[in-house]
């Protein structure tokens, strides 16, 4: 079954009506196999309800529960997330501690039906400022996800991640292990995730429109998507709505 046929069956599930036909005069671009989404706005959403930051981020991991579902059934191969940055740690320590709380207690409960959904989670990012509990439920997600048999779908969860700080990390490697006549295929090798597929979509929430340090080396071609809607309210047809408009963009990579 083609991406676009399980596009078009992924929509009909969900409710969200035809796929149109007639997007761009012109080719049009494969629907994406690799997505990667900036999720933000979980403050603001909470803020405009008079609510505690803590109940955004709740509902941002709902929002996330939702998303996850719509990429896999609509044919996306890798899902990336930015979940926690590096520069997150700037964050009042209330924050801070109820994030990772949340981490903890999203991973304990949705491990298992990951495993059942044949969702196989990844973490990138640095670990090592991470706690312990933290760190060793991360662990233990990653092995039993990865032991689930065939997987639908592969989601990527960038955890204390920063794009440059991930760029400075793999070129210490790579000037260690390589030599000069090496190039870029060999220095992707020490990425985080270096059988990461390069994401073709990049989505951004919240209606900001940059980057943040997310992928920086990896979205070198990406397509770009902002939605304005906050994090916490984008939902699978905001998910297909980006698909679609990527797949009505041209391509070129620098040619014409």
């Amino acid at each position: 079954m083609s991406l676009r046929t399980r596009w078009r069956t992924a929509r009909t599930a969900l409710g969200l009506g035809r796929v149109s036909d007639e997007l761009h005069h012109g080719p049009r671009s494969a629907l994406p196999e690799s997505v990667a989404i900036i999720m933000d706005g979980n403050g603001r959403w909470a803020r405009s309800r008079g609510l505690p930051i803590a109940a955004g981020h709740r509902a941002g991991a709902r929002a996330l529960k939702r998303v996850v579902r719509a990429a896999g059934d609509a044919g996306v191969r890798d899902l990336t997330v930015f979940s926690f940055s590096t520069e997150n740690w700037n964050r009042s320590d209330s924050e801070v501690d109820e994030l990772m709380a949340l981490f903890c207690e999203q991973i304990d409960r949705e491990v298992p039906e990951l495993v059942r959904e044949q969702v196989q989670i990844r973490f990138i990012g640095r670990r090592d400022r991470l706690n312990a509990a933290l760190q060793a439920r991360i662990a233990e997600a990653e092995t039993a996800t990865a032991t689930a048999g065939e997987h639908r779908l592969r989601l990527f969860v960038a955890m204390n991640y920063g794009g440059r700080q991930e760029i400075v990390d793999a070129a210490r490697r790579f000037a260690a292990e390589c030599g000069p006549e090496a190039g870029e295929r060999e220095f992707s090798r020490f990425l985080y995730g270096p059988d990461l597929r390069d994401p073709e979509l990049v989505i951004r929430t919240s209606g900001e429109q940059r980057l943040s340090n997310f992928l920086l080396w990896q979205a070198a071609y990406a397509e770009l998507h902002f939605s304005a809607k906050l994090w916490p309210d984008f939902g699978p047809d905001d998910l297909l709505a980006a698909l679609e408009d990527y797949a009505g963009r041209h391509r070129r990579f620098g040619g014409r």
